[in-house]
């Protein structure tokens, strides 16, 4: 489906045409489950999440700007409803991910306490190591910071490596980009993230 098909199929989901939603889910279906998975990592949660995808993008027709790109705007609407049903429902395993991301402060900071604890519980840190520790909070908590100096794409292909586990490839065929584009701008990214204090 070429961006010119997509965005006809919108433009009769905006007038109640339920035929564009069927063209699109036909298409993008596997596309958009698969995005999801690789989140979710739970077959019966990424099927659920996959049907309130295609609910929202019916409800949200309206809001498709055209001439960005339709796969990109899928896949982080996608990527963005596996993110929010895991901040519902699995609380624990979203605070390990948010880190990577840039989160709240608040909830960066929860984040990187409860690693210290676990750590200290475990008898990782020597009586020589609280330097140590602080710099992990401190580079916890500048990590949304860090994000903030990405370009959007940078940003993107990042959030898409680190949180949907993609390889190159992956994310090429998804974002429709050459593949040594994806890793230039990774390998932009990370030097960027760096320069910030960020690993």
């Amino acid at each position: 489906m070429n961006e010119r098909q997509f965005e006809e199929a919108v433009a009769r989901m905006v007038q109640g045409d339920k035929t564009g939603l069927k063209e699109i889910y036909e298409n993008y279906v596997g596309y958009i489950y698969r995005i999801i998975y690789e989140v979710l990592q739970s077959r019966e949660n990424a099927e659920d999440v996959t049907s309130e995808f295609f609910i929202r993008l019916w409800n949200r027709a309206g809001q498709f700007k055209p001439g960005n790109g339709h796969k990109g705007y899928l896949a982080t609407m996608a990527r963005n409803m596996a993110i929010d049903f895991l901040r519902k429902h699995k609380r624990e395993e979203l605070t390990a991910l948010l880190q990577d991301l840039g989160s709240g402060p608040e909830e960066e900071e929860a984040a990187g306490q409860g690693r210290m604890q676990k750590a200290e519980s475990e008898g990782v840190y020597a009586s020589s190591a609280p330097s140590g520790v602080e710099e992990k909070v401190l580079g916890d908590m500048t990590v949304s910071q860090a994000l903030e100096t990405l370009k959007p794409a940078e940003r993107q292909i990042v959030s898409l490596k680190v949180l949907g586990e993609l390889t190159f490839k992956e994310i090429a065929s998804y974002l429709e980009i050459p593949m040594g584009t994806v890793t230039w701008k990774y390998q932009n990214a990370m030097k960027k993230l760096r320069r910030c204090g960020y690993e």
